[in-house]
């Protein structure tokens, strides 16, 4: 059973304080690997260590999942990307998802949830950055009753709308959620559906808060002490 951490305060300056209390979550995820190295049978599933990676579009969350992917082991999983693969699947649901991100709508909760499942599933490992994911409270509870976990780190990735607008624009990927008039209605969206989700997890202590303005180097230096204080290494 997932164990509920007590309420801390988010600042950087405490990511430590809230680590020391979460140490034994660290503890049975290694435990395993420990008993392994001396020879024990262990059993092959394990706990998952969960991170949902919250930001508006063109906040970089997606690039600082790279880096987090790239120094701490973890399989990133895109919820807007598992979109986007379904979408050209050519599938009934992909169809519906094509209509409801072109009229900048949410996909519903069970749909996205049970792509993320479908990928947790597919690995062996038990660290996962879900990015974009959940954007609204029924998007949160639909999780957490599929899934039947909690997530141990919440990151938000906090960004001015004009520096979020010129991003989009500039990185030009040919989506089709990529245009002026919809970006804007995505961040409406956005800041009225994810609110609620974002207080949710302040109040449960896990929330993270990035600013996202900045370079990526130095943007990640504000990321790393998150998962370096859970020990979350390999």
């Amino acid at each position: 059973m997932w164990r509920r951490v007590a309420s801390l305060s988010s600042s950087n300056s405490s990511f430590l304080t809230q680590a020391a209390g979460r140490l034994n979550i660290w503890e049975s995820l290694t435990t395993g690997i420990a008993q392994q190295a001396k020879g024990v049978i262990v059993p092959k599933e394990r706990t998952p260590f969960i991170t949902f990676v919250l930001g508006g579009p063109g906040s970089g969350k997606g690039t600082q999942c790279i880096k987090i992917v790239e120094t701490f082991g973890f399989t990133h999983l895109s919820a807007g990307d598992l979109l986007r693969r379904e979408i050209v699947s050519n599938t009934a649901d992909g169809a519906m998802i094509l209509n409801t991100i072109k009229e900048g709508k949410i996909v519903p909760s069970q749909v996205t949830v049970k792509l993320i499942q479908k990928e947790m599933e597919s690995g062996d490992n038990h660290k996962f950055l879900i990015d974009g994911f959940p954007r609204t409270e029924e998007n949160r509870i639909a999780f957490e009753r599929i899934i039947g976990v909690e997530p141990n780190v919440v990151l938000f990735f906090d960004c001015p709308e004009e520096e979020m607008v010129k991003r989009v624009l500039n990185r030009n990927q040919g989506r089709v959620d990529d245009n002026l008039e919809t970006i804007r209605k995505r961040l409406k969206i956005f800041e009225a559906l994810n609110l609620p989700v974002i207080n949710y997890y302040s109040q449960r202590g896990k929330l993270y808060t990035v600013n996202a303005v900045g370079t990526v180097d130095k943007i990640f230096e504000q990321v790393r002490p998150v998962f370096s204080a859970f020990e979350v290494v390999g």
